[in-house]
């Protein structure tokens, strides 16, 4: 087979677009055209997309039966219900804190990752990533991989080149708008958005956010890709305080590797290092970087740079691992003469495991726990009580009963905290006991207006009322306090 333009047999002329030597600071883009890598981790980012899209893509079909006249979608985020579903967990408003939770949950994830493997995120789970991997795939399937694309680039304009160039960019926007329709899904009815926005029915906010996240996808994974990482994400900045030199990143072994430069069949290695300087590390970088300058901001620790570099040392008869996954106090220890680790356990990464521990059996613990009875008191403050004319003085409450139960409850509801106090209940009769019984309708929220009287001479100044919610079947209850507020008497 003939050598292509600029190729020896196993060099690819290709030059790091980024590089760690000073650069203007307003300078035009060079087009990056990544190379196809064969190997063990290029298969772990392509099981990583597919894994990553199918759950983007697929979530919002799913179905999870809740019951009659309930949202059988499995993860919904329902704002007109002002609900949130995952399968079988429902949260309401005022339980927010277990976003909170997740986020936390997250942040301490990423962390940890990041404190074991550097930038592992940044090359295998952001989003960015994940899309512009599979816009570069519809790219190199129509376009070709590295060479073709560039020989297509500087052709000059033909119908084939047209052709090329239409098809591309129709399945961009076709995957770009997928992706904002998937993402208007988890708001609604998956199936019925579908049929509303095919049929022109779905309101305006459906298509505006359809055309933003279409327009967003397309311009981040399809024109600006490795931009987006280096100029716009905070996150290589902030990734310094989140690591240390105990950290994995993808690290160009120079102790082995140096002196670099073209090697024959006939040579001895003897006097010269394993890199051959054939550039097919910078060919398949998807941020056009040069490995073997060192750290650089650029880099996603996506480690195709090693699948590449291993299958040229397999070639010219050298060990693998050229390019590897290492640390920089190895890289230190080796220079040094002595034996190099990796050590996962250090002080880092065991706070961040049980930072997510702690967080993670909090939540579990709060999910078990979880009430589906809620209670807001709200008091009057004006006036802030009123005097009756046998002396009483009476505080108004408005109650807020939450149920967030699928079904209807009879509820009994008490007050504690002041000697002599009852309540007067507008439309509800007083036990005897002094405790009102409401019926609350399933997923709803009771209002309720009450009246708590204190007998003459009771209540001097503020005292501390509990209100009591309690379901007579189950037992259930929820309690919230609130404040009864008489004239302070000498």
């Amino acid at each position: 087979m003939a050598k292509r333009p600029n190729e020896d047999a196993h060099g690819v002329d290709a030059e790091a677009v980024n590089s760690k030597q000073a650069r203007a600071l307003y300078a035009k883009r060079q087009q990056i055209y990544p190379k196809l890598a064969h190997g063990f981790f290029r298969n772990l980012k392509w099981a990583a997309m597919v894994a990553l899209l199918a759950i983007y893509y697929v979530t919002p079909w799913l179905r999870w039966d809740r019951g009659f006249g309930r949202p059988d979608q499995a993860v919904l985020i329902d704002f007109e219900g002002r609900r949130f579903f995952f399968f079988f967990i429902e949260l309401w408003p005022q339980e927010v804190y277990y976003v909170a939770g997740l986020l936390i949950l997250g942040a301490f994830g990423i962390f940890l990752s990041s404190a074991l493997f550097g930038r592992i995120w940044c090359g295998y789970a952001c989003p960015q990533t994940v899309w512009t991997d599979l816009y570069i795939y519809v790219e190199r399937w129509i376009e070709g991989d590295r060479n073709e694309r560039m020989r297509l680039d500087k052709a000059p304009v033909s119908f084939d080149k047209a052709r090329k160039k239409i098809a591309k960019h129709a399945i961009w926007i076709l995957i770009a708008a997928a992706t904002g329709g998937a993402w208007v899904f988890y708001f609604g009815d998956a199936p019925t958005l579908f049929r509303e926005i095919f049929t022109g029915q779905a309101s305006t906010p459906v298509y505006l956010f359809i055309g933003v996240l279409t327009f967003t996808t397309y311009a981040l994974a399809g024109t600006m890709r490795e931009q987006v990482c280096t100029y716009m994400c905070p996150w290589p900045r902030i990734q310094a305080a989140m690591t240390d030199q105990h950290a994995l990143s993808v690290t160009y072994l120079a102790d082995r590797g140096e002196p670099r430069g073209a090697h024959k069949k006939a040579e001895t290695w003897e006097g010269r290092g394993d890199c051959i300087d054939c550039r097919q590390c910078v060919a398949v970088c998807p941020q056009g970087i040069d490995i073997r300058d060192g750290d650089q901001l650029e880099c996603i620790n996506c480690a195709l740079c090693i699948d590449a570099c291993d299958e040229i040392m397999v070639k010219v008869g050298r060990p693998k691992g050229l390019i590897a996954y290492d640390t920089h106090v190895n890289v230190e220890k080796r220079q040094r003469g002595e034996l190099a680790g990796i050590h996962l356990i250090r002080p880092r990464t065991v706070l961040y495991a049980v930072l997510m521990i702690v967080v993670g059996a909090i939540m579990l613990y709060a999910l078990a726990t979880r009430s589906t009875l809620d209670l807001n008191v709200i008091r009057d403050r004006s006036p802030p009580f009123v005097r009756l004319a046998d002396g009483a003085v009476r505080n108004d409450y408005a109650l807020k009963l939450i149920n967030m139960a699928p079904r209807t409850r009879r509820v009994r509801i008490t007050v504690s905290g002041l000697n002599g106090a009852h309540f007067i209940a507008n439309g509800h009769q007083v036990e005897t006991n002094g405790a009102i019984e409401v019926e609350a309708q399933p997923d709803g929220v009771a209002n309720i207006r009450v009246h708590v009287v204190a007998p003459a001479g009771a209540a001097n100044g503020t005292h501390t009322l509990q209100f009591e919610i309690a379901d007579i079947e189950t037992g259930e209850h929820a309690a919230s306090a609130s404040a009864f507020v008489a004239e302070r008497e000498p």
